[in-house]
């Protein structure tokens, strides 16, 4: 492991950027600095730089995102963590490894193919080092998952079928924000999905190859189903909806949220508490890929944003025998005594301070000729199903060996956003994609 005081600058400070500020001004701060914002909004470095003066700290220089190469040269930055919205990474990723800096780069990597043509020329050119944060392999859960395959248990892998729900809260946030533009975000098949690919590519330690699927918007927007059971007429904003709007998004019941968003649109006319049921969302609600891989498996996978719980189901199955994992992250959205929407409060439940475990999390494991039998699954420490903090001490110190192969890089930064870039293009034309086809860049190569 390797542990030394670096020199980091944060570009993007929205809602992203809280994790990896926490963790360098608290358990990281004996080896991070943070130097400088890269950031176009003076008023979200105004809410980070109060963050960082009451942890004791000096507020970094700022810079705006014209300036990213004079920021690394005059603050003498070692990492840039990127956690700007996702059309801008493959700008932000390229220019700061040509300028002489490491980069973390929160998921996805990049939206499209040239994005990741952009950043694969850079690599090569710069040989600077690019760190993925997939939180969801540290999760315990899902890397029990892959000791279980990794083990021979089930055999050799044949199928994966993998659904994911997004509850009305949760999926509904996707289109209120800019995600809602596909061409900000990619679709949910990128920004959301490209973590649950990453978990298929790693659990099967294999390469995406070839990919089928259909999608659209069938709940969310003028046109969908949800609208019909909405209150009319639809608010232009949340945060002046009418009280008791469950669909609406009011800003000023949460004092970060109007700090970051609310009280900064002034500077850059952004709006965060958009109505879901506006016209013009371009990003899909609804969808269904298959992806064949190299070594013969295949992937079905499906991800829905407005179903009444959270959570996922995935099974594997093998030549020997399968495994099925089931999480409920909630069981339901409930209307509270003003009629907001509130999540299920028994959803998990605290072993301690730090330490929580969903309660509909379960692992089995059933071989030929056999009786299913629950593997256990040890405990989680921090948010994304436990896997915060071991992937935040990997970040900033360096990971330790690891068996599981858990800490992610450039390539499977790519590898996880291919089955998305490749799944858009076969929604778009209705064909099979080959990834190949698609050109993301020799550095994947495996």
């Amino acid at each position: 492991m390797t542990e030394q005081m670096r020199r980091y600058a944060v570009a993007g400070t929205g809602h992203r950027a809280q994790m990896y500020i926490d963790a360098a001004l608290g358990d990281h701060a004996e080896v991070a600095e943070l130097v400088a914002w890269c950031e176009p909004n003076p008023g979200r470095m105004d809410y980070y730089d109060e963050v960082v003066a009451a942890a004791g700290g000096t507020p970094p220089a700022r810079y705006q995102p014209a300036d990213l190469e004079r920021m690394i040269t005059e603050q003498r930055v070692d990492v840039v963590i990127v956690t700007g919205p996702d059309h801008t990474h493959a700008d932000v990723v390229s220019r700061a490894l040509l300028a002489g800096a490491d980069v973390v780069v929160e998921k996805p990597l990049t939206i499209d193919a040239e994005g990741c043509r952009t950043i694969d020329d850079a690599v090569q050119r710069s040989g600077r080092k690019v760190i993925m944060t997939f939180n969801y392999r540290y999760s315990p859960r899902n890397s029990t998952l892959r000791q279980v395959i990794a083990d021979g248990l089930i055999g050799e892998v044949t199928s994966v079928h993998f659904e994911w729900a997004l509850d009305t809260v949760h999926g509904a946030d996707y289109f209120r924000r800019w995600h809602r533009e596909k061409d900000k975000s990619g679709g949910l098949l990128v920004h959301k999905s490209s973590h649950h690919f990453d978990l298929v590519n790693w659990w099967l330690d294999d390469a995406p190859r070839r990919v089928y699927a259909r999608g659209g918007l069938k709940f969310y927007g003028d046109q969908g189903a949800g609208v019909a059971d909405a209150p009319q007429p639809r608010p232009e904003r949340g945060t002046t909806a009418p009280a008791g709007d469950r669909w609406a998004l009011d800003l000023t019941k949460d004092v970060r949220l109007k700090r970051l968003y609310l009280d900064a649109e002034h500077h850059d006319g952004y709006r965060r508490d958009r109505d879901v049921f506006d016209a013009g969302i371009t990003a899909e609600d609804t969808m269904a890929v298959l992806v064949d891989y190299e070594r013969g498996a295949l992937l079905t996978y499906s991800l829905i944003a407005y179903a009444p719980w959270e959570g996922y189901r995935v099974t594997v199955n093998g030549t020997r025998g399968r495994a099925e994992l089931e999480v409920v992250e909630r069981g339901s959205v409930e209307i509270d005594a003003q009629g907001d929407a509130v999540l299920d409060p028994s959803a998990v439940e605290a072993q301690d301070a730090d330490e929580l475990r969903p309660k509909g999390e379960r692992l089995l494991v059933q071989q030929h000729w056999e009786r299913a039998r629950e593997v256990e699954i040890p405990m989680g420490v921090g948010s994304h199903g436990g896997g915060d903090a071991i992937l935040l001490k990997d970040v900033f110190r360096g990971p330790d060996a690891d068996p599981l192969g858990r800490p992610a890089g450039y390539p499977d930064g790519v590898r996880a956003v291919a089955v998305g870039i490749a799944a858009n293009e076969s929604i778009r034309t209705g064909a099979p994609v080959e990834i190949a086809d698609l050109r993301l860049g020799s550095t994947t190569d495996r």
